[in-house]
C-alpha cells in the first residue's frame, strides 16, 4: 500500500500535511473527493493549456468558489444550484 508507506508519511508530515485514510477496503470516505476531481479536469482543466502556474490557480479558484460552489447544478442538491439550496434553507 504505497499511501501508507513510511516514506509517503514522513513526506507529508514534512509539509505539514495530515493524511486521510480510512480502514482497509472501505473507500467511500474518497469518492466525493474523486468526483469533484473529476468534474474540474473535465469542465475545466482538460480544456485549458495554463502557461503559469498563478494563470491556473487563478483559473480554477473561479470555478470553484464563483461556479462550482455557486451556480452549478449538483445532483446531491436535487439538480439545483448551491446558492438556490441556500435561499430555500434560510
Amino acid at each position: 500500500m504505497q499511501y501508507a508507506s513510511h516514506a509517503y508519511r514522513n513526506a507529508l508530515a514534512g509539509a505539514g500535511i495530515t493524511a486521510s485514510m480510512s480502514r482497509k477496503a472501505d473507500c467511500y470516505d474518497n469518492a466525493p473527493m474523486e468526483s469533484f476531481f473529476h468534474t474540474l479536469k473535465t469542465e475545466l482543466v482538460h480544456h485549458c493549456n495554463y502557461k503559469t502556474r498563478a494563470e491556473a490557480q487563478r483559473d480554477i479558484f473561479a470555478f470553484i468558489e464563483g461556479f462550482y460552489n455557486r451556480i452549478r447544478l449538483h445532483s446531491a442538491l436535487g439538480y439545483i444550484a448551491p446558492i438556490e439550496m441556500e435561499l430555500k434553507a434560510a
